[in-house]
């Protein structure tokens, strides 16, 4: 599958133009994994974005980080699984902060495009237009995330302690 084909599937470029999605293509590098293979680590520096072209790649968190494990999990708990099309890794363009998850390959001949964040803000800058409409798409992906994850842990703080 084509790079353009995958760049069409996903949510954070909808309504770029060819051009555009070919301006943000030359931004990419390729990267293969496997199944448990590491890609970054929770609590880590970040500046990447991530694009899955083929494969699965798991989301986790470690509820050890945030305290005593007492009754919890112990180890990374996976909290989703993206596949093609799908994209990782924003927060990393906002803010330049520590990775709030981990993320882990989930299967066997995972591609990835990897789209450093300064080449990215670069292009944005020299393209303010572009740079609207992926910061705009940026923003309701991320708003979709954060709205699945507050109903993950109003799961847990509702039904949590029914299942213990």
């Amino acid at each position: 599958m084509s790079v353009a084909s995958i760049f069409k599937q996903t949510d954070i470029l909808y309504d770029l133009s060819p051009d555009e999605m070919l301006a943000i293509q030359g931004l990419c590098q390729e990267r293969r994994c496997n199944a448990g293979d590491l890609i970054f680590e929770e609590n880590t520096a970040s500046d990447e974005l991530y694009v899955i072209v083929q494969g699965e790649v798991e989301i986790q968190v470690d509820p050890a980080l945030v305290g005593d494990a007492g009754t919890r999990p112990t180890g990374p708990v996976t909290i989703t699984t993206l596949r093609r099309g799908q994209s990782f890794g924003e927060v990393a363009l906002v803010d330049q902060g520590l990775r709030s998850a981990t993320a882990r390959c989930a299967a066997n001949n995972t591609t990835l495009l990897v789209i450093p964040r300064d080449k990215l803000v670069t292009l944005c800058e020299a393209n303010p237009s572009l740079g609207y409409r992926l910061m705009r798409n940026l923003a309701a992906d991320l708003a979709l995330k954060i709205r699945n994850t507050d109903l993950l842990i109003r799961e847990e703080l509702l039904y949590g302690n029914r299942r213990r």
